[in-house]
């Protein structure tokens, strides 16, 4: 899929656990799991809001596009 989520620096560097980020954005640790391993077909914008306001960030910190080889 060409648009990847991609967290885990800014979760670490903030020094939270998976489990943490999951519990204070209000979704299960294996939805995380799911965006955190780029195997999401999705992402709610409440999700988004979720994470950029948890990480301190914007959504352009998180989403990159990387077009499948064709």
């Amino acid at each position: 899929m060409p648009i990847i989520v991609d967290f885990e620096q800014l979760r670490e560097s903030l020094g939270l656990t998976v489990a943490e980020l999951a519990k204070k954005i209000g979704i299960t640790q294996a939805n995380l799991f799911v965006l955190k391993n780029n195997r999401g077909k999705a992402i709610r914008f409440s999700t988004l809001e979720a994470l950029c306001r948890e990480l301190d960030c914007q959504p352009g910190d998180i989403l990159k596009y990387e077009p499948d080889d064709a």
